[in-house]
């Protein structure tokens, strides 16, 4: 897997409506806003494959990018203060629950949160729920180029903070679609994840 293709495949509302289980899947979750698809546009090297923008809540259906006709990316809707109905929020954390909780192609979980920000309660309990359900994910910190280089290390060591005294240890990636940081080490993950069965 060496992110040279990805096109985009569907836009899936619940589970049942998620492609045949076959090729392993990435996920990217968190909040609104917090850079999903401007991270996937950057692992792939093509600007325009997730619809960005600065909306919270605009990604409303779990949206399947193939990459390298060997793995599927899977942009979830955010979770958090998108300005969506109530109703539509649960249904939301619903059916992102049971894709989190069965998908059998899941391969990894990628969590993402703004670096300039603390974790908020939605984030850590996210986190417990991904950790004492042995579900394998990794944090990825977005936007580390709008702090310094010493802000953003304290940014990375309070996550790893958080998670110890969860008792999880996890991989914590500092990111920036801006200067490519933790781009590749992101990538080299992910490979890492991708199994011949």
């Amino acid at each position: 897997m060496e992110f040279q293709t990805a096109r985009f495949i569907t836009s899936a509302p619940t589970l049942d409506d998620c492609p045949q289980e076959s090729l392993p899947e990435f996920c990217f979750a968190g909040r609104s806003n917090v850079g999903k698809s401007s991270l996937i546009n950057k692992l792939t090297n093509k600007r325009k494959l997730a619809k960005t923008s600065n909306t919270p809540g605009k990604t409303q259906q779990m949206n399947y990018y193939e990459i390298d006709s060997s793995s599927f990316l899977v942009d979830l809707p955010g979770f958090g203060f998108a300005k969506v109905p109530k109703k539509e929020r649960e249904r939301w954390g619903r059916d992102i629950h049971e894709y989190l909780s069965k998908r059998g192609t899941l391969r990894l979980i990628l969590h993402l949160v703004d670096s300039r920000h603390e974790p908020t309660v939605l984030d850590e309990e996210f986190f417990y729920w991904m950790g004492s359900n042995e579900r394998p994910f990794a944090v990825v910190l977005t936007k580390g180029d709008k702090l310094s280089t010493n802000k953003l290390a304290s940014a990375k060591q309070r996550v790893i903070n958080i998670l110890r005294e969860m008792n999880i240890d996890v991989p914590v990636i500092a990111t920036s679609v801006e200067n490519d940081k933790g781009i590749e080490e992101l990538q080299k993950l992910i490979r890492g994840f991708v199994i011949d069965d």
